[in-house]
């Protein structure tokens, strides 16, 4: 088969078209509607439960998902599978929201003797305002589309898309109006390098104690040296008596003056170290001390109180090992 890469090009942008056309369209008709589903699902007092078939059950899993992620219980169920028995998931407390492009997917409409016995709410997202499940709805959100892009007007393309949007549309605005937070959003996903970075915090991995190298600013720099050695870390701070940080001393500082040191053993480090250097706070997120370093191309950080006192040393390293970069 030979490929023709304009016919591909021109086939995949129109395609792109039509789903960013029937989006925009989507936008200019939200209304009250919308308002009223969103107070429906914050008035719940169990879960969102949302279902669909074949498409529109694949952009349900990825709405119910979105919605858990951001503050909204949420989960999906598989309309045929409830039929035989997950039905016993939904509590009468819950609500339901159905996706079904023409409204009248024969499985999701099986559902609705039950949910309406029960006296479950239900929110159908459909492309067709007089379809049976747009009727037996509380609350209908139109999701038509003027046609697909597939060629042939039969893959669900733009009206999945619609679907897709809508739902983020509705966790967004959700997640708003519960003033969820990042470090909310970052309690659900614990094992991902966004969790890391939300709640991973300096204090969580910083060195202390016996393994934070530290010298006063009259020890000499091969007593120093030694220390930077023993911790590893690449750097050694210079404090006072009352552990007050004065200064830094770092492989950088070294190298830089070399051919300045002539005797290591009497040279004191105050004759080297970088004075009121850069430090962080032990509450302070570990992700803010890796844009620390990245921004001022330091290796390392010193851990300061609000008094400045020394509490705490982290390198790139560290930062590394706990998955926050």
């Amino acid at each position: 088969m030979t490929i023709e890469p304009d016919r591909l090009l021109a086939a995949a942008a129109e395609v792109l078209e039509t789903e960013a056309r029937a989006i925009t369209d989507l936008a200019g008709r939200i209304d009250q509607t919308f308002v009223v589903a969103c107070q429906r699902v914050l008035d719940c007092r169990g879960h969102l439960i949302v279902t669909g078939m074949g498409k529109s059950g694949h952009i349900g899993h990825k709405i119910a998902a979105t919605l858990a992620s951001t503050g909204t219980p949420a989960f999906f169920v598989h309309p045929a599978e409830a039929s035989h028995g997950d039905l016993g998931m939904i509590r009468d407390d819950d609500l339901l929201l159905a996706l079904s492009n023409s409204g009248e997917t024969e499985e999701v409409l099986r559902l609705l003797p039950v949910i309406k016995r029960s006296g479950i709410g239900l929110i159908a997202m459909t492309g067709n305002a007089r379809s049976t499940l747009a009727r037996q709805a509380d609350i209908h959100l139109d999701t038509s589309v003027d046609q697909e892009a597939c060629p042939l007007g039969l893959a669900p393309t733009a009206s999945t898309s619609v679907q897709l949007a809508l739902g983020d549309a509705l966790a967004m605005a959700l997640l708003n109006a519960r003033g969820f937070t990042a470090e909310d959003f970052a309690r659900s996903h614990p094992g991902g390098k966004l969790g890391r970075q939300l709640l991973v915090s300096v204090d969580d991995i910083m060195h202390r104690d016996d393994a934070l190298p530290r010298v006063a600013e009259d020890t000499s720099l091969a007593s120093a040296i030694v220390e930077m050695t023993r911790s590893r870390l690449g750097m050694c701070a210079v404090v006072d008596a009352d552990q007050r940080i004065l200064g830094v001393i770092t492989d950088g500082d070294l190298r830089r003056h070399i051919e300045d040191l002539n005797d290591i053993k009497t040279i004191p480090v105050s004759q080297v170290m970088t004075r009121d250097p850069r430090t962080i706070g032990a509450g302070e997120l570990a992700a803010k001390a890796a844009e620390v370093m990245q921004r001022y191309r330091v290796q390392g950080l010193l851990v300061a109180d609000k008094d400045r006192r020394l509490v705490g040393a982290l390198n790139f390293q560290d930062l590394l090992q706990a998955g926050v970069v």
